[in-house]
């Protein structure tokens, strides 16, 4: 029940105005001659079913205790007056608006639904983009051509690359060996990128790599083949996407039609 509680703050807190209006009708709870309606209880405990939060009569009784402490401290705002001041007249509107507005999206979106073909045509698009090669690589920048050419030297003397790593300037690697984790080529500054991915798996580069960064000194750890995510893992996202595109094209159109002045 904890969980319907911290709704309960949350609602309390000043997330009223996203609640559905709800229209009259028969009454759930009475107070202080007051009526409650049964629709706005049973909007309630359709969101807490939404939630995960299973319908019991612990809810029902939270549901309850809930609407009837809303309704005690509307009486006192509007006993007080609160409900006649200019910024929450101002606030009450932007609400409805904002609740008019989405529950007309939800019709439009649902009166033009998006195909899995659309979604698909974007998925291919999605994945044709993220084949190829990622790089596991670590490197050790350094200022100077010098400094560069002396680590080198010592890497051919065998000294092993993540020790030295802790000479490199870049402080976000060089506490992990110089390990900069698996990423496409694109990531990285082009001599960089040029560089690793001509080395052999274990390799590292015996002449640095200038960038706008520094000098390197590179070693690939491995490569790989991307494994772009399947069509039912980017689903969710694809049809948010899509929806907005939709969204954004009828607002396009009435707003080519309006009187804006």
């Amino acid at each position: 029940m904890q969980r319907f509680l911290n709704v309960t703050a949350l609602l309390l807190g000043g997330l009223i105005a996203t609640t559905p209006a709800i229209a009259a009708g028969k009454a759930f709870v009475t107070v202080n001659g007051k009526s409650v309606a049964q629709t706005t209880a049973d909007a309630f405990i359709s969101e807490q079913k939404a939630r995960g939060v299973p319908d019991t009569p612990e809810l029902q009784a939270s549901v309850r205790e809930e609407l009837i402490r809303r309704e005690l401290l509307m009486q006192a705002a509007q006993k007080a007056g609160t409900d006649k001041r200019t910024e929450v007249t101002a606030q009450v509107e932007a609400a409805k608006q904002a609740v008019i507005i989405g529950i007309y999206l939800q019709d439009y979106l649902k009166k033009n639904p998006i195909t899995d073909a659309q979604l698909k045509s974007t998925y291919d698009v999605i994945k044709a983009n993220q084949s190829g090669t990622e790089y596991r690589a670590r490197h050790i920048l350094l200022k100077s051509e010098e400094d560069a050419k002396a680590i080198i030297a010592k890497l051919k003397k065998g000294a092993k690359f993540e020790t030295l790593a802790s000479q490199s300037i870049d402080p976000a690697s060089k506490v992990n060996g110089g390990d900069l984790g698996w990423s496409r080529p694109e990531r990285y500054a082009e001599p960089f990128a040029n560089a690793m991915t001509h080395l052999g798996k274990g390799k590292y580069t015996e002449t640095p790599v200038k960038t706008p960064f520094g000098l390197h000194v590179i070693k690939l750890e491995d490569s790989r083949p991307v494994a772009p995510p399947s069509f039912d893992e980017l689903k969710p996202r694809l049809v948010q996407q899509a929806q907005g595109q939709l969204v954004s094209k009828m607002l396009d159109e009435l707003r080519a039609k309006a009187k804006i002045e």
